[in-house]
């Protein structure tokens, strides 16, 4: 201990814990030891400075004299930054510590360390255990120990001055004096006085400049509890009046406190005006969240919910939303309290989102067809609206004379209504069914959109006009008309606040760079897309046939199967017409390569009687090829000849470039069958001409990998005539000009093999290379100096490997390299046994 004069002899550290709560006596003897230091000695001293009886003077109301050798150092302690919170809560909270969970943590505590540290012990504690989500941090409480300290604080105020701490916990935030004192029922200089009293006695905190409020934001819930309920509610109904002089008004915020003071018209009042200042800034999720939380409240009003359920449906359909939604729309077009033009609004955008963004087309039609009924006996406008919906041809069902009727009624409504941008929503879809079936006119419709409108809502409808152009021009095969299109209407949607449309315009893009060939990360791309929007995956089906295709040209058919069925996130049944006979076309054709015609031949008649009843002949050019494949060589031929003939029919003279290939393309394969089934190398030649009239039309559009496709065939038939015609001893010798013919067909199989590796479509030069070899058999024996394969992956070997870790079975494998399966399963044994490969997916890592 210290000499009699307070003194220390030795080295001494000095710790000393909460100064402010020291009588007079203590803190004499304190400022005599700190007085008496030696050289080599030190002191920690802590306290509140807050608590202090006299601000920033720890040591008393005199000042201190302190010794001339001794350095004095004052530091305060600062709040944890969000990296030191999140260290805390991975120490207490494990994997349950989430990054939402951290931004609540750190907002609710404002980063006070034993704030922190206790709120994280009562999560830790909680049961059920801890997700990691706001909503629970919020849920928790305030700690017992901070709760404590506010209240012995608040409650430490005369009664005169308590409101005004209480009016600090009800606005929950920084505030400014003068809102303080309105929201506290006090006036002037009384509330001056009391928010004096209650910054001395550390019950409130300066938290910025003129801003007053708890230092630790947790606090405000735990004096809000201790107030009287009715002083409560007056407190809400002062601060709803505050909140609502503030600019920007958060109205929001105005709401909640209208509706903790019992005032229900306030309340859905300020809903309606936060909903709206949400929508109009672009932000229709939180929009759609505070509606939704309001509509589920019981009690409320038939005309509130008028006014609040439209408002809800229109930030649904424009910005992207779950089924959550359909639901509570489903759920308000069964109110019979509200009237029948409110009732025929919300039926109307339940149909939209039914149809456009959940992929549920029956049901989607229905609503539209009863909200189309509703609505032209008391408003044209969107009587207008519904009747363009049941224009646009993409679902499946109805046929395009349908359409073209719906289309006549909507543009008399339209023009009856004297909207300018529900005459462009018709105009819109008109683009759409008129480019569908290749109308002559589509082309002047798209040059009347009003890109150049200054009205917000007429741009909206013109950049998805032009959206639906680019779409349809896609299907189509117009691919270099497709960049401009795409760009303009993404760059309106974007700037008109229509997020579903530029989604749409996303997926468009994918089936573009597939068919054009720009296969260099589109497989990213397609998942990408699908992630970003995982909340309504019927947006992203054009990403998960993209993405199929792919597989199937890698060989990956087990993730082909699984992509074209759109990974069973809604039935396939519901894709439009074009994209669901896309995958019905690769399906298929991945059932022929396993050698399974008649289910092929099955899945073909059901696909095509799709698209048969919708009648837009265009929509069948990525099926009737491999459609015509699966029913000839089911030996159905004349189903075959009846779909090559509807299809030429319901062309017509349609400028439909894609479907014209696909047409010379089904007549060649259905020549080719013919020839085979005849044994006629001529009809073989036939065919051969035919195919390369397809890859032709396809080099025109361009579609590098069709034209590759198609240009295979022409090779194959070439050589199956070679071989037919000069099979058996007593065939007569091949004429030069028949030479020719096969060397050149070699050549393009070749090159073919080629462009189908340059695209990375493995399967198909796999497939390629292997109809080569038919032709240039392996000589035996082995030429001095070859060298041998004991040590590595015969080419053959390699091939087989490739093909067997993508998932192909030996049969697959066999029908693809023209080999038995015996051969097969010797060449994956060889491969295994050369790499160490544990399983045949493992190849895929090894070679």
């Amino acid at each position: 201990g210290p000499e009699e004069d307070g003194a220390w002899r030795e080295p001494t550290l000095l710790l000393v814990d909460d100064v402010h709560r020291a009588d007079e006596d203590e803190l004499r003897r304190l400022r005599r030891v700190l007085a008496g230091l030696e050289p080599g000695s030190a002191a920690a001293v802590t306290y509140r400075p807050e608590e202090l009886p006299v601000p920033g003077m720890p040591l008393g109301g005199s000042a201190m004299t302190y010794p001339f050798r001794l350095t004095v150092l004052r530091d305060r302690l600062a709040p944890w930054d969000e990296e030191r919170v999140r260290r805390a809560a991975e120490e207490v909270l494990g994997e349950s510590c989430t990054a939402e969970a951290m931004s609540a943590l750190r907002e609710r505590t404002g980063g006070v360390p034993r704030a922190v540290v206790d709120l994280l012990a009562m999560l830790r504690e909680q049961r059920p255990a801890f997700t990691g989500t706001a909503a629970e941090v919020a849920a928790a409480g305030v700690p017992t120990r901070l709760a404590e300290l506010v209240l012995s604080r608040t409650y430490a105020l005369s009664p005169a001055h308590r409101p005004l701490v209480w009016a600090a916990a009800v606005l929950d935030g920084p505030a400014a004096r003068d809102e303080l004192i309105a929201v506290a029922g006090l006036g002037a200089v009384p509330g001056s006085d009391a928010l004096l009293r209650a910054l001395e006695s550390a019950a409130l905190a300066e938290l910025g400049e003129g801003r007053y409020g708890f230092a630790v934001p947790l606090a405000a819930a735990a004096v809000r509890d201790t107030v009287p309920g009715p002083v409560r509610q007056d407190l809400h109904r002062r601060a709803a009046r505050a909140l609502g002089r503030r600019q920007p008004v958060a109205w929001a915020a105005v709401g909640e406190h209208h509706r903790a003071a019992g005032e229900c018209r306030g309340w859905l009042r300020a809903v309606e005006k936060a909903a709206e200042s949400a929508a109009s800034s672009g932000r229709h999720q939180e929009a759609i969240a505070l509606l939704e939380r309001t509509l589920a409240t019981p009690g409320i009003p038939p005309q509130a919910r008028a006014r609040l359920a439209p408002l809800l449906a229109r930030n649904a359909v424009t910005g992207l939303r779950s089924d959550q939604t359909v639901e509570v729309l489903e759920q308000i077009v069964r109110d019979a309290d509200l009237p029948p033009a409110v009732r025929g609004e919300l039926r109307l955008d339940l149909g939209l989102m039914l149809s456009n963004q959940m992929g549920r087309f029956e049901e989607g039609w229905r609503v539209l067809e009863v909200a189309a009924a509703e609505l032209r006996e008391v408003r044209s406008v969107l009587a207008a609206r519904a009747m363009a919906a049941l224009v646009t041809p993409y679902w499946p069902g109805a046929s395009l004379d349908v359409h073209r009727g719906w289309l006549i009624k909507a543009s008399a409504a339209a023009d009856d209504s004297g909207d300018d941008a529900m005459r462009t929503a018709v105009l819109a879809n008109h683009v759409g069914l008129a480019m569908s079936w290749a109308d002559p006119e589509a082309w002047d419709l798209v040059e009347r959109l009003p890109v150049q409108s200054t009205d917000p809502a007429c741009v909206r409808q013109a950049a998805r006009g032009l959206c639906n152009a680019a779409d349809s021009a896609v299907w189509l095969g117009f691919y270099r008309r497709v960049d401009g299109l795409l760009t303009e209407g993404r760059e309106l949607a974007t700037r008109s606040g229509a997020p579903y449309t530029e989604h749409s315009a996303s997926g468009t893009r994918l089936l573009q760079e597939f068919w054009t060939g720009q296969w260099l990360g589109l497989a990213k791309r397609c998942e990408e897309f699908v992630a970003d929007t995982a909340d309504m995956p019927f947006l992203s089906s054009d990403a998960y046939v993209v993405r199929g295709l792919l597989a199937v040209a890698q060989g990956d058919w087990g993730e082909a199967r699984s992509w074209l069925s759109q990974r069973g996130t809604f039935g396939t049944e519901n894709l439009p017409v074009p994209l669901g006979a896309t995958a019905a076309g690769a399906v298929i054709r991945l059932t022929l390569a396993r050698q399974e015609v008649a289910d092929a031949a099955e899945q073909a008649r059901a696909a095509w009687t799709v698209v048969a009843e919708k009648g837009v002949w265009p929509w069948a050019a990525e099926l009737a090829p491999w459609a015509v494949e699966a029913l000839a060589r089911a030996g159905d031929t004349a189903t075959a000849h009846s779909m090559v003939r509807d299809f030429a029919q319901g062309l017509g003279e349609a400028d439909a470039p894609a479907a014209r290939a696909a047409l010379a393309w089904s007549r060649a394969v259905l020549a080719e069958s013919e020839a085979l089934a005849e044994e006629r190398p001529d009809g073989l030649l036939a065919a051969a001409e035919t195919y390369r009239k397809a890859a032709a039309a396809y080099a025109e559009l361009p579609r590098p990998y069709s034209q590759a496709l198609t240009t295979e065939c022409a090779g194959r038939c070439v050589l199956a005539a070679d071989a037919a015609g000069s099979a058996g001893p007593a065939s007569p010798p091949v004429p030069a000009c028949d030479r020719a013919a096969t060397a050149s067909a070699i050549a393009e199989l070749e090159s073919c093999a080629q462009h189908f590796t340059d695209l990375g479509a493995v399967w198909d030069a796999t497939r390629a290379r292997a109809l080569l070899r038919t032709r240039q058999p392996a000589k035996k024996g082995r030429p001095p100096g070859r060298p041998s394969h004991s040590d590595q992956l015969s080419p053959r070997e390699a091939e087989v490997a490739q093909l067997a870790s993508s998932g192909l079975t030996n049969r697959e494998i066999a029908a693809t390299l023209h080999l038995s399966p015996r051969t097969v399963e010797q060449h994956i044994a060889g491969a295994m046994r050369k790499t160490g490969a544990l399983s045949r997916r493992d190849l895929a890592h090894r070679i």
